[in-house]
């Protein structure tokens, strides 16, 4: 198997043809020029990784035989080795039980922070939250991990507030009744982890408004983008000074609720939507956060 490759261009090329393309030979370990096919380089490692399947269990799927990219969130022990079933007679008991199923060594510190590395991985994936948040939460658990700051709290509830905190911290701010949606632990808790790991880790999140969730709320409601524009020039309105705007607020909703689907002639079960974008804006701003 033969492909062109520049990697190391730089440091080797041929004699003759300096510009050339080197094709890289992974069968032989040869650099060869793609000008006159002399070999400019000999026992060249390839990096890639081997797609074969080693082990013997039918249920593992993946063909690596070097298992993920090594994690620099843990202490090593994702370089451990995997000792799989064996198939002869040795590797059984007197009862027939195999004596090796898939044991490796691993702290009981990294076993945690692959569990709830997993548990914020399946959380996002529920929410649809990118990786960059999946990054920032599990460098929040590491950190509360190894400091031993929440003792006493299940490292569901403080996975959960890292998920919450690293959305706010990454500008799409989900609230505690999304989280708690999708987590396993109650929303009482992950409040007063979130409160408990701001204040260990000395950090904090930036203030969230109702304009910060009107855009991603019409969205949900199938509202088009003028009704996603005046809602949350309304929410921001409210939440810079809801007594002084108080009354353009109310006029602005009754235009929204009453003129717009008028004037637009939408059905009525459009108007039940603006119903309920109107309970979100008129409600107090403290519930609607929490």
């Amino acid at each position: 198997m033969a492909s062109s490759s520049k990697s190391y261009a730089a440091a080797v090329v041929c004699p003759y043809h300096p510009d050339a393309t080197l094709i890289e030979d992974y069968r032989a370990g040869d650099m060869i020029c793609s000008e006159c096919g002399l070999v400019v380089g000999d026992r060249v490692i390839d990096v890639g990784s081997e797609w074969r399947t080693f082990s013997n269990e039918k249920a593992d799927s993946d063909p690596s035989r070097v298992g993920a990219a090594e994690n620099p969130l843990l202490n090593g022990s994702d370089l451990s080795t995997v000792i799989g079933k064996g198939t002869g007679g040795a590797s059984f008991d007197e009862g027939g039980v195999a004596k090796y199923q898939n044991r490796r060594t691993m702290s009981s510190s990294d076993r945690a922070l692959i569990n709830a590395f997993r548990e914020i991985s399946n959380m996002a994936d529920r929410i649809n939250l990118p990786k960059t948040i999946v990054d920032r939460a599990n460098s929040l658990f590491k950190q509360v991990h190894d400091g031993k700051t929440l003792k006493g709290r299940s490292n569901d509830a403080i996975a959960s507030s890292c998920v919450y905190i690293a959305c706010r911290q990454e500008g799409v701010p989900r609230t505690f009744k999304e989280i708690c949606a999708v987590s396993k632990v109650s929303k009482k808790d992950i409040g007063r982890c979130f409160k408990e790991i701001l204040k260990a880790l000395e950090t904090s999140v930036d203030l969230i408004t109702t304009g910060d969730f009107m855009s991603r709320f019409c969205s949900n409601l199938g509202l088009p983008i003028n009704v996603q524009r005046a809602a949350t020039h309304i929410a921001l309105g409210k939440a810079v000074n809801w007594i002084l705007f108080q009354g353009e607020v109310q006029y602005l909703l009754l235009q929204l609720l009453y003129i717009w689907p008028l004037k637009h002639q939408k059905k009525k079960n459009h108007r039940k939507k603006l119903v309920i974008l109107l309970v979100l804006l008129m409600s107090p701003f403290d519930n609607h956060i929490n």
